[in-house]
């Protein structure tokens, strides 16, 4: 399973990113889409959408935070890092900070983020992640610059 992961769109995202995105088994959004209607080009590829409230919506059309089990890894999304992950998920995967984040905490947990397609942080380029899923293989996080 392919999914393709993006976060704080902030009511725009470069030209041509939903056509990127337009082979993906699922989409993630991780938050601050800000206006809805900034997604109906990604709702228009027929490819499941799943998306959690960041902290620059001015609605509550989504949840907070998504559980989600993907060939037997359970993943949380959700647009603010918690301080710990929940119990028995494999990947905490977040936005929020605008910066790329790939890592792995003592308990074996992977913490998460694409970046920023629209303003990204820190020094750090526009990015999205693809996250590649297969039973009994390691979860494969690729970050891709705009």
């Amino acid at each position: 399973m392919r999914i393709a992961v993006i976060a704080d769109t902030h009511d725009r995202y470069p030209p041509g990113l939903p056509a990127r995105l337009s082979d993906a088994d699922e989409i993630w959004h991780l938050g601050d889409v800000c206006e809805p209607g900034v997604l109906a080009e990604f709702e228009q590829l027929a490819v499941p959408l799943h998306v959690v409230l960041g902290n620059n919506e001015a609605h509550n059309l989504w949840p907070l935070e998504l559980a989600l089990e993907r060939a037997g890894r359970r993943f949380f999304l959700t647009h603010i890092p918690p301080r710990r992950a929940p119990p028995g998920v494999h990947a905490v995967l977040h936005g929020h900070t605008h910066v790329p984040r790939d890592e792995t905490d003592d308990a074996g947990v992977r913490w998460l983020n694409p970046g920023c397609v629209s303003r990204p942080n820190r020094g750090a380029r526009a990015s999205f992640a693809w996250l590649t899923i297969s039973a009994g293989r390691p979860i494969d996080w690729h970050l891709v610059p705009l």
